[in-house]
Parts: C-alpha cells; structure tokens; sequence
C-alpha cells in the first residue's frame, strides 16, 4: 500500500512537471480541431498545430460554430482565414555551390533568432538562436542538434551551439525536461537523451567551466529518466524506468499523453481503430519519444504497426546513452569538487554498464539487442541501435568484434549501413539509412579500432549524399542505402530536404576522413 501511495505521489509530481503553460491545439480547439485533422484539411496533420491565430480563440470557436452550419461552409477557406497557416521551411541558397559550401550557407537558412511570444501558439518560445532541421520541422529537435552540433563545430559556429545548450538549459528549468521539439504539443515526451554528450562536445573545445555552467541541468534531466525509481517494486515499470525481478534498474520510452498525437492526429486515430486498446496511443507516443518512429524494432511480430509494443522494451541504445550520460556526470561532479556525486554516478554507470552486457548482448547471435521485460528475453531484432554500445563505450573487445562482424554483413549497403535488415515501410526500417545511425556506427566502430570499416560506412554515406546532391541541390533528411539511384520512404510525411543533423555529419565525416573527395557541384534544385 506504502509502494502504491509513493508511486501515485510520484504521479502527481511528474503531472506539475509537464503542467503545459499553453493548451495544446487538440484542447485549445476542439472540435474545430479534430474536424480538420480527421478530415485532412491539410495534407500534413502537422500543418494545423503549428499555425498561428489571428484572432482570439473566442472569436474563432465563436465563428466556427456560426459558419459551420451554413450551406456555404468551407472549413479550409474557414482555416486559412483565421489562422497564419506555415509553410515547410525553405532550404534555397546559392545554386552552384560545392556542397560544403551549401552547408555552410544552409546554416544561415536554417537558423532562428530568439523567439517571440504569440497568444495561442503550440510554439514554445526559446531565449537563444537555434537550428531548425529544415522541411515541416520549423522547431528546434532534440536529439537531432547533437548531430547538427557536430557540424556546428566543424563550422566554428561555438556561440551557436553555446546558444542551442542554453535553450535546452531553459527548457529544462521551465519543464523539468527536453521536449521532443519546441512545440508545447511535444511536451509529454522527450527524445535521446544527448544533452550529456552535448555538453561535452562544447566543453572538449571551451574547456571544463562548461561542465560547471550546464551541471545543475544536467542533473534535473538526468532525475526526469529516473523518476520513480526509487519506489518502484521489482518486476514493474513507471514512466520511462523499469526494475527487473532482481532490482536491475533499466529505462524505456514512455509519453505521458494517453491520446493520439496532435501532430500525427489522423494516423493515430486509423491505428487506434484497429487495435481498439488505449495503449496503443502511449506506445505509439514512446516510439516518437525514442527518434524512431516507426520501426519494426517496436513491433510485436516485427512487421505491423498495430503490434506496437515500444513500452514493453528496453532499448539497447538508450541504455547505452544512459551509461554515457552517467559518465559525463560523474566527469561534471569532479570539475564541480563533489567527490561524492563522482562516485555515485560513476557507480551507476558501471551498474548499467553490467545490465547492458547481462540483458541486450546476445551471446549465440554475438550482437546487442533490444530486450523485452515482459517477454524477459531479447527480441533479436537486427537493427543498427546494436552499434551504440560502441559509440558508448559499453563493449568488451570480443562483443565489439560480434557486433563488426554483423554490421559488415547484415546491415552495411552500398550508401551506408541500412537501419534495420526489415522492408517493413516504415522509415526507420529498410532501405532507408539515417545520418545519425551512419555516425553512431562509425564513432563506435573507430572507438574499437575497426578504422576500415568506419572508413567505409562513412565514405559510401558521402557518396550517397553528393550523388543525390548533385541531381537534386538538396541534402535530404534519409537516403536508400540498398539502392542509391532510388529515393527514401516510408513514414507519415515525404522525405524532408535541409537537413539538419545530414549537413552536420555530412562535415564531421569530412574532417574525420579528410582523404574524401568534395568535388560534386549540384545541377539547379527542382
């Protein structure tokens, strides 16, 4: 009875920390709202939560229920004429331009200056510049800055990523955690959590006052992945940690929201009507969480998307990350003196290092993989998460030559190593291969020696770029890597073009193998 009071106190708590200062649109709106998101008024479900009223909310809803019953109604002539209705952000810059040149220009077309508060916007306003990925994306995004970043560094744009940790410092102070994005619709989630790696990326080039500035935030997010811990009995799950029948403690992804995402409103509905269980929204929710969505490695039987089941599983990646962020911590407490916390964290880290090896290392299979804590067994899903506990550190030498062998021969194509070895339709499935899978891999890879192979991936993942580069002008958001003359796809929306976090691993791959050849210069864009 005590575990069930601390747990719903804990409940209680997590409730204030997301508390939204803006309604998100589906309760801003209402039936206005679900009327266009059922009814595909915009192609792009995420067009309608991120346009800007131009009137009250009570002069709209006023006007809605008046003209909705008129013979004459038209709901998207209605919409466009009470609200700012946003485009994808554009991504043209100078045609001509070797594409290291595009990049750098691109930085400036992607970049947002401070925002500014409008009445009734999803936008959740940020205090610093920062870099939007490019396409439908016109927020900041979590996980994806860090790849950005990279290329940010390469750029010598310091004050830029300075800005982009300030924002996350605030968000953190203001909510109690990085959203998804900037968008208060995205506030029941978060992402990867790379705000530890963030941090050390400025502190390797500024020095260690940057552990100091970004150390009390650093220990609120990490408090936000492990809330409810302590009071969790063995054998049960809360938000995003678990504790396994022996007390291991491991995380997942989780969202708060059970409901179908504002953004994604029309998909979700479709798939809550085949599966008819509440769940599904949460387990759909914690597949955006976990940058993935959709990928067979949250599937029940690995093919459908009704047999998601991402709350069920404890990620290899994330865990991994975790085990890093553990690390930067206990590396923050001793610039910061505080021997104790130096111990603690890095004691939690050899702990979680040691439930990785125990619970996601397949020793038959000789490779990491996600596990199921209902199943209690891993789901041997070959997918390119299993390369993260290399970026991470977390392998011994033996379980970094299993995971090599696997990546050279299920994974690696002829543009990079494929997400997954599943054709599934989903984009983070087969062919498609996304730029932050092609650095964790190679990272990790060159952390074990592996220096040939991570030259390969690397290598094959330019090319891909520069070729379509080359016929396009455009630095996409995901490419084929089984076939390179084809485009990507899958997904809820077509592949985007800026992008982000491809520009920075596109200039990172570049310093790490400088032997490269940047000699594709675009023909004019579409």
């Amino acid at each position: 009875m005590k575990n069930s009071i601390c747990v719903f106190i804990a409940f209680l708590t997590m409730i204030a920390v997301v508390a939204q200062p803006v309604q998100t649109p589906d309760l801003l709106w209402g039936d206005l709202f679900k009327e266009v998101q059922l009814k595909r008024v915009f192609k792009d479900n995420k067009t309608f939560v991120d346009a800007v009223p131009k009137y009250s909310r009570e002069q709209i809803l006023k006007d809605y229920q008046q003209q909705k019953l008129t013979d004459t109604f038209n709901l998207l002539s209605f919409v466009n004429n009470h609200f700012n209705v946003p485009v994808a952000t554009s991504a043209k810059v100078e045609e001509g331009l070797p594409i290291t040149a595009h990049i750098e220009q691109l930085w400036d077309v992607l970049q947002r200056k401070a925002d500014v508060n409008k009445p009734n916007s999803s936008l959740l306003p940020l205090p610093e510049s920062y870099i939007v990925p490019g396409g439908r994306f016109r927020e900041v995004y979590y996980w994806d800055s860090y790849f950005t970043m990279l290329g940010l560094m390469e750029s010598k744009r310091y004050g830029l990523v300075e800005n982009i940790l300030d924002n996350f410092k605030y968000l953190i102070d203001q909510y109690g955690h990085i959203p998804n994005g900037n968008r208060n619709y995205y506030l029941s989630r978060s992402q990867p959590p790379f705000f530890a790696l963030m941090v050390d990326l400025l502190a390797q080039k500024k020095g260690p006052a940057i552990y100091k500035k970004y150390y009390s935030a650093l220990e609120k997010e990490y408090a936000f992945w492990m809330q409810g811990e302590k009071d969790l009995k063995p054998g049960n799950a809360f938000r995003r940690v678990v504790k396994l029948d022996n007390g291991t403690v491991l995380n997942r992804y989780w969202d708060d929201k059970r409901a179908p995402r504002e953004e994604s409103y029309a998909e979700d509905v479709a798939t809550f009507e085949k599966t008819k269980d509440s769940m599904t929204f949460t387990n759909l929710r914690a597949g955006a969480e976990s940058g993935w969505d959709f990928s067979s490695r949250w599937f029940g039987d690995t093919a459908h998307l009704v047999t998601v089941q991402t709350t069920d599983i404890v990620p290899v990646d994330l865990n991994s990350l975790l085990y890093a962020y553990e690390n930067i911590l206990s590396k923050a407490a001793g610039v910061k003196k505080q021997s104790a916390k130096v111990n603690y964290y890095k004691a939690r880290g050899e702990k979680r290092k040691a439930a990785i090896q125990k619970y996601c290392w397949n020793n038959k299979e000789q490779y990491y993989f996600d596990y199921n804590f209902k199943e209690k067994k891993t789901t041997n899903k070959y997918t390119a998460a299993g390369a993260m506990p290399l970026f991470a550190n977390v392998a011994t030498k033996t379980q970094a030559e299993g995971v090599q062998k696997n990546i050279r021969e299920k994974l690696l194509k002829d543009g990079g190593i494929a997400t997954t070895v599943y054709h599934t339709g989903q984009q983070w499935d087969a062919p498609n291969g996304w730029a932050p899978l092609q650095y964790i891999a190679v990272r990790g890879l060159l952390n074990y020696k592996y220096d040939q192979l991570a030259n390969t991936i690397a290598e094959r993942w330019m090319n891909v770029n520069e070729k379509v580069f080359a016929t396009t002008g455009k630095l996409l958001e995901k490419y084929n890597v089984e076939n390179t003359n084809l485009e990507s796809g899958g997904g809820e929306y077509p592949t985007q073009d800026g992008f982000g976090w491809t520009n920075g691993v596109y200039l990172k791959f570049s310093a790490l193998f400088k032997d490269h050849k940047n000699t594709a210069k675009p023909m004019k864009p579409f």
